[in-house]
């Protein structure tokens, strides 16, 4: 598909009126092939379509081989396995990628895609960005909501947080980030707050402090790397077509107080080895418990945001209970699952009981105010 001007309707329901704008469509690619982490993948091209001027299409090796990125403006590596999508993309189209940014184009890295854009001795990465990471032997540090901080810089780039002195984002065994001090200039947004390493026995004071969000230029082009989860946490999803429209060099648009809402949460939210075995007892609760024990089980791992919930809650629209269906519908919603979407619509076409049918309704509606027509 070629470029095609479209007309952008913006609500701005804080001013009360419309922002018209008129501008060329932003065409995003997020790669998915082996490394990275399904969900990630999932996840980063729904909050990409938070932005109604952007399209959205996922990307495979075979697919970069064969010329992809040139109808892309932007190209998305999400989280996973930074060392095993650099195997996966191979040697020829980790050339294609820096020509790519180097002739002007975008490119973020989330997580492992952060990883992969870093210049890490001992690790296999495409020295991009500017910065290494260390203390990469305990690299499974831990996982929850983190802390951080912004830069002037940062609020700059998300205005709607410049007045908050903290923000909260899923954070998953991100890289511990410094200037790996090989000539690549960058900017720093952001600031991590939280103090990640109980899961996997690592130092302690090795995250707090570090970056969080970092920019540079790269030839002609752009990068963005965030070490945690914008796109897994629901009130922030905003935050990656706001980072791809910098790596595009296009006029940032606001977004609506449904979609920005940085106040969800308020706490630092870190998996305890305790956490984690009791998040996995949940799995078999989903699985065999009875109605009270499965709504208990989902009220936990939401109040926690657990990471691989969000994997488990799908087939629950679908339970033999009317009340967990209920309860699951309220969990896609609330977290933000437009993923589900089709499946909530299922669930709700086959939906006998009225409780949870509107319950499914009020998912329906909210999800399209979350991502708007295109």
């Amino acid at each position: 598909m070629g470029r095609k001007t479209v007309l952008l309707v913006v609500t701005l329901l804080l001013g009360g009126g419309f922002l018209l704008l008129s501008e060329e469509r932003i065409r995003v690619g997020v790669f998915d092939g082996y490394g990275g982490a399904q969900t990630c993948v999932w996840e980063a091209v729904e909050a990409v379509k938070v932005d109604p001027a952007m399209e959205v299409e996922t990307v495979t090796p075979s697919q970069i081989a064969s010329r992809a990125l040139d109808r892309l403006d932007v190209l998305i590596i999400p989280g996973g396995g930074g060392s095993r999508q650099f195997l996966t993309l191979g040697a020829e189209n980790h050339e294609r990628i820096r020509r790519f940014i180097e002739s002007g184009k975008g490119a973020l890295g989330i997580c492992a895609g952060a990883y992969l854009f870093s210049n890490t001795p001992g690790y296999a990465s495409l020295a991009l960005n500017g910065n290494k990471a260390i203390d990469i032997e305990h690299d499974n540090r831990g996982h929850g909501v983190v802390k951080f901080s912004l830069t002037p810089e940062g609020k700059r780039l998300f205005p709607e947080l410049a007045q908050r002195p903290m923000n909260y984002l899923v954070y998953y065994e991100g890289p511990v980030f410094v200037d790996a001090q090989d000539g690549v200039r960058h900017d720093l947004l952001a600031l991590m707050e939280s103090d990640v390493h109980e899961e996997g026995d690592a130092p302690a004071n090795m995250t707090n402090r570090k970056p969080f969000i970092v920019t540079n230029g790269y030839g002609k082009g752009r990068i963005v790397s965030v070490i945690a989860h914008p796109e897994a946490t629901p009130g922030m999803r905003w935050m990656v077509p706001r980072m791809v429209r910098w790596a595009a060099r296009r006029d940032f648009v606001p977004y609506a107080p449904q979609v920005v809402r940085p106040a969800l949460f308020e706490r630092e939210i870190l998996f305890s080895k305790e956490m984690l075995k009791r998040e996995a007892g949940y799995f078999t609760t989903l699985l065999y418990g009875g109605e009270g024990d499965k709504i208990a089980a989902l009220d936990w791992l939401q109040e926690n945001l657990s990471w691989d919930a969000k994997r488990w809650v799908q087939g629950l629209l679908y339970d033999s209970s009317p009340r967990v269906r209920e309860r699951a519908a309220r969990y896609v919603r609330e977290c933000e699952f437009t993923m589900y979407r089709t499946d909530l619509e299922a669930a709700k076409r086959s939906e006998t009981d009225p409780r949870a049918r509107e319950e499914m309704a009020r998912g329906s509606v909210f999800f399209t105010e979350l991502q708007p027509d295109r």
